[in-house]
């Protein structure tokens, strides 16, 4: 049985000793335009999923319309494992309010630029119409404060996408452009705040916005989770090989468990929570323009899902679910291996045990064993 077991933890080391972290920092994914400052501190990834579907957006970018605005950034910033959203509400301006899993802030100036933020309770917020500093600066000002961030990341976590209002066009994800503009639109104002503040952006619209930064806040969000799962599998990277030279797990019972619990911690994030990554939010169910299933124009891009598939966000949960349960098997052989190392040990305290018994017997025993009269012969008559 061991030859199996030290096969199936080689395979593991295999598997993932070619996927290392990079070091800390902040970790961004880049798109086509790539329009951000010359000073920036991100450092663009060199392939990302929307960056394979970029020309798709080069006819608008080069022949815009008279009724196209100019081209402007969003900007999504994951920054902790969750944001505690009551505590933002002395911190954001009057004009906040809460917009189904999120805080809308219709107007943000910042440097004389002027946007909307959504921030999400899964520890991400999207800025559209601001630079990667004014989030920044968005996160100095209100969320440090504000003590909303609970477990801060190591290294932020970014995604970067940009869009355009058009009027004359319909709302859709083009490449890597999002395109604001006609359409379908909710008809139930139960789904709206009661009073709509002025907004930076078309009224119209503020829903289509908010699918699509809910979309990009959680591919943030499991941009962080993958981060922090490949540091976790660094971290147990080095015990196939110290099983292979040593023909010990590398590491005791106690710490093999810990690793478990942290393991198993990773799952429930990814699925159990309320803000999982696989299933879409409780919202589109009743709004399935929003989540992409508009009947009557099969030409029509999606909003949330149209996003989420351009993100590929199932099949990243499903690779990292896949990891998990091949890191979840390795732990368990190597589980498996500690109670065999452990159920040997005690049989040689066993058998030490006995033999001391028998020892003292025959110390104890002895001379009466070999002193002691012949049995008396019974008389004949």
């Amino acid at each position: 049985m061991q030859p199996s077991l030290l096969s199936a933890a080689l395979r593991y080391s295999r598997v993932f000793s070619s996927r290392r972290i990079a070091a800390a920092g902040i970790s961004r994914r880049g798109y086509a335009s790539e329009s951000t400052s010359p000073h920036s501190s991100f450092k663009p990834k060199a392939h990302t999923p929307l960056r394979r579907t970029a020309s798709e957006s080069l006819s608008i970018r080069a022949n815009p319309k008279p009724t196209q605005s100019e081209i402007q950034p969003i900007f999504t910033l994951a920054t902790s494992e969750r944001y505690l959203l009551t505590r933002l509400r002395t911190r954001l301006p009057a004009t906040a309010r809460p917009l189904h899993d999120a805080y809308w802030v219709p107007k943000w100036s910042s440097e004389g630029r002027e946007g909307e933020v959504f921030i999400f309770s899964n520890g991400s917020f999207v800025c559209w119409g601001l630079s990667e500093e004014d989030a920044m600066r968005f996160r100095r000002d209100v969320l440090h404060p504000a003590g909303a961030e609970v477990g801060p990341l190591a290294g932020p976590e970014t995604e970067e996408l940009e869009f355009a209002t058009d009027p004359s066009e319909k709302t859709r994800l083009q490449g890597d452009l999002i395109i604001l503009g006609g359409g379908p639109q909710p008809t139930d104002p139960e789904n709206l705040p009661g009073s709509l503040p002025p907004s930076t952006f078309p009224r119209e619209t503020v829903l289509v916005r908010y699918a699509f930064s809910q979309a990009l806040s959680r591919s943030t969000a499991l941009s962080a989770f993958e981060a922090s799962l490949e540091d976790y599998l660094s971290s147990m990277s080095s015990l196939p090989l110290a099983l292979e030279k040593t023909g010990k797990p590398g590491m005791g019972r106690r710490a093999l468990i810990k690793k478990l619990g942290g393991l198993l911690r990773f799952r429930q994030g990814l699925n159990l929570n309320r803000e999982n990554f696989s299933e879409s939010p409780d919202f589109y169910w009743d709004q399935p323009v929003l989540e992409g299933e508009w009947i009557g124009s099969p030409a029509y891009s999606r909003y949330f899902n149209s996003l989420s598939a351009a993100l590929e966000m199932k099949a990243r949960t499903r690779a990292v679910n896949d990891k998990i349960t091949y890191a979840a098997e390795v732990q368990s052989v190597l589980r498996q291996l500690l109670h065999e190392t452990s159920s040997a040990r005690m049989e040689l305290v066993i058998i030490a045990l006995i033999a001391v018994e028998v020892v003292i017997a025959l110390i104890r025993d002895a001379p009466e064993l070999f002193h002691s009269e012949p049995d008396q012969q019974p008389e004949h008559p």
